[in-house]
């Protein structure tokens, strides 16, 4: 990725079931707080504001800016008590380096797309925000932002999977 907009389209019903798949999945519910962090130009941005207002849970809207700041982070997710929120990896990686990040014990999903999730930085979710899901997803944006998904779990694996597909798609390697 080169981490600029492309411009790609996407059918409403695409969106539609990636939204109602993360629902079943993962269950947002009228205690969740979704942190919107993503800018609007990208793609993961889509299910950050709309799959929280479709399930009753709040969203919290960061300001410009602070998705590249993790004391800002730490900050935004004990302020709001954010339970679910987006990374890509390198990002993650960056976070976790913060000093106040075992403080976030409101996270219950921490959802990771974009880039390949290193073994290292899953380690550092189960080692500083153990009561934290961590979800590695991955899809190209013309595929309605992600079509595999991966819980993760320590089993000694040297590279994170990128998993299954998501509802009502399948995926083949060519």
């Amino acid at each position: 990725s080169t981490g600029k907009p492309k411009g790609a389209g996407n059918r409403h019903s695409a969106l539609v079931n990636r939204l109602c798949w993360m629902q079943q999945a993962y269950g947002l519910d009228g205690s969740d707080t979704v942190l919107q962090k993503t800018p609007f130009s990208f793609d993961v941005s889509v299910w950050e504001f709309f799959w929280p207002l479709m399930s009753g849970a709040r969203l919290a809207v960061a300001g410009p800016g602070d998705h590249r700041d993790p004391s800002r982070l730490v900050e935004l997710i004990n302020q709001h008590q954010v339970s679910t929120l987006h990374f890509v990896p390198s990002m993650l990686q960056v976070f976790l380096q913060d000093e106040q990040v075992a403080s976030c014990s409101s996270l219950k999903r921490i959802v990771c797309s974009g880039e390949a999730l290193q073994v290292d930085a899953q380690q550092g979710v189960f080692a500083k925000l153990p009561n934290a899901g961590l979800f590695n997803l991955y899809g190209p944006t013309e595929a309605a932002i992600d079509v595999t998904h991966w819980t993760c779990r320590d089993e000694g694996r040297d590279t994170v999977p990128i998993g299954q597909p998501i509802a009502n798609l399948a995926t083949y390697v060519l």
